[in-house]
């Protein structure tokens, strides 16, 4: 009989064999679920971001801190929302930033309503999508 297995009374080494291979199919969803999730899945982090106002709109410049990795785990955008959560402009970021860290990207023609005290960013990344919570930031007298 393998080590590690113990054979209860009157079972049989095949018996013995189909148990333990019911035991496996019962968790392998749970280590399924675990080997796909993002292990070290880390959110962007906002370090700054600037508005100035442009010939069509605002220009907002945000500068984005996260561990990319390569093409599965990297900040893959921002965008900008009001108070109740209306964007009101997105920047995709089409690659990678790993050996540029942290790096600072620009959206011009976010058209920000004349009577807004603050607008809020909100960081992506390819593996968690959009970070639950935005960054406020008063928007320039």
């Amino acid at each position: 009989m393998p080590r590690g297995l113990t054979r209860v009374s009157g079972d049989s080494p095949r018996a013995a064999c189909q148990a333990l291979r019911m035991r496996l199919l019962a968790i392998l969803p749970v280590v399924l679920t675990l080997l796909a999730a993002p292990t070290f899945a880390d959110p962007a982090r906002i370090l700054a971001a600037e508005a100035a106002e442009s010939g069509s709109g605002w220009r907002v410049s945000v500068t984005l801190e996260h561990g990319d990795t390569g093409w599965d785990d990297y900040a893959d955008g921002w965008r900008v929302e009001l108070a109740d959560g209306t964007v009101i402009g997105t920047r995709p970021l089409a690659h990678p930033h790993v050996n540029e860290q942290p790096f600072t990207r620009s959206l011009a023609g976010v058209a920000v309503p004349a009577d807004t005290g603050s607008v809020f960013i909100r960081a992506r990344t390819s593996t968690m999508g959009n970070h639950p919570v935005g960054t406020a930031y008063p928007c320039p007298a």
